[in-house]
């Protein structure tokens, strides 16, 4: 899987909410969302399509995600929990819960999520 940083997850957010786009429309995009200019944003899709995140396709630059937002979430939550709960999803679960007010809809959509799990 494919480590994403901040700035490289930004433009993918883009193209995954978005579909393909030009470079130049997601350098349009970001300008407004967050204020990059042409060089930085061209930098990271160059990362980014380093990475194998992203595919560039002649005419016009057209960038496509080759990963979904699903995976980088994923293995993000993975990596999270191997390096902050020894790789135990109950430990993890458990400093989630701890303390924490849940609705009683909250409540039976986890325990739906669990019996899903469990066919």
């Amino acid at each position: 899987m494919i480590k994403l940083f901040d700035s490289e997850r930004k433009v993918m957010e883009v193209l995954w909410r978005e579909g393909d786009l030009p470079a130049g429309q997601i350098v349009k995009i970001l300008k407004g969302e967050i204020g990059w200019n042409r060089n930085t944003t061209y930098t990271v899709i160059k990362k980014c399509v380093d990475k194998g995140a992203i595919k560039r396709e002649e005419p016009g630059f057209v960038c496509s995600a080759l990963i979904s937002r699903q995976e980088v979430q994923d293995y993000e939550t993975e990596e999270l929990i191997d390096k902050m709960f020894d790789g135990s999803k109950e430990k993890f679960f458990a400093a989630f819960l701890d303390g924490k007010k849940l609705s009683k809809q909250e409540v039976e959509q986890l325990k739906k999520m669990i019996d899903d799990l469990e066919e």
